[in-house]
C-alpha cells in the first residue's frame, strides 16, 4: 500500500490503523484517568498494545502494519509532551541550566535549542 500523500488521506490512514487495533482488543485496555469522554487512547498506547500482542498470543500482519502506520502520530505526541514538559519547567522558574542537566545535555543553550526545535515540530504540525 502506498503511503497517503495529502492531509486527508493521511488522517484516514491513521484513523483506519487506531481503528484496527482498538478491534484487536486495544478497545479493552483500560483507560487512564487524564483521557476524557469518548478520547481514544494514544498512539503510543495502541503500539504498546501491538509490542504486547505480537509477543504473547500474536498479532496479525494487518495489525502489525496499523501498529506502524501509528508511528508518525506516535513522534507527534513524545512531541507535544516534550514541548509542554517544557514550557511548564520554565513557566515554574527552573533554569535552562537545570533543564539540560534532566536531559542529559551539556548546556542551557543546547536545552534551549531543543525546545525551539521540538516546538517547532509541533507548530507546523497544527
Amino acid at each position: 500500500m502506498a503511503p497517503p500523500d495529502d492531509d486527508q488521506a493521511r488522517a484516514a490512514h491513521e484513523a483506519d490503523a487506531r481503528t484496527r487495533l482498538l478491534d484487536a482488543g486495544a478497545s479493552a485496555l483500560p483507560r487512564p484517568p487524564w483521557l476524557r469522554g469518548a478520547q481514544p487512547p494514544a498512539a503510543a498506547e495502541l503500539v504498546r498494545f501491538a509490542l504486547w500482542r505480537a509477543a504473547g498470543d500474536g498479532l496479525d500482519d494487518d495489525a502489525v502494519l496499523a501498529a506502524i502506520a501509528l508511528l508518525p502520530a506516535v513522534r507527534a505526541e513524545v512531541d507535544q509532551l516534550e514541548a509542554g514538559l517544557l514550557l511548564t519547567a520554565r513557566a515554574s522558574g527552573l533554569s535552562w541550566q537545570r533543564i539540560a542537566a534532566a536531559l542529559g545535555l551539556a548546556s542551557p543553550q543546547a536545552a534551549q535549542q531543543r525546545f525551539d526545535r521540538v516546538s517547532g515540530r509541533v507548530d507546523g504540525r497544527a
